[in-house]
């Protein structure tokens, strides 16, 4: 399975945390309500794609990490 480099676009995110319910050991949210990576690796990469998958913004950012090709949001 894929790995990804994970980022949240903070202007993006409205911190409707549906990212954290997905992926609660990849995401948390900070004290200003925005959704932060703690661990990039702890959830499954199908669970971190479908946190990703679900946020109503397209705030996060995933990166393939071994060929640094975008895979969500899609173009």
């Amino acid at each position: 399975m894929a790995k990804y480099k994970i980022e949240v676009d903070p202007e993006l995110c409205i911190g409707d945390q549906a990212c954290c319910a997905d992926a609660p050991d990849t995401f948390e949210m900070s004290d200003d309500d925005i959704a932060v990576v703690k661990d990039p690796e702890g959830n499954a990469p199908d669970e971190i794609l479908n946190a990703a998958q679900n946020c109503p913004t397209d705030a996060i950012i995933l990166h393939d990490e071994e060929s640094g090709e975008k895979v969500w949001p899609e173009e």
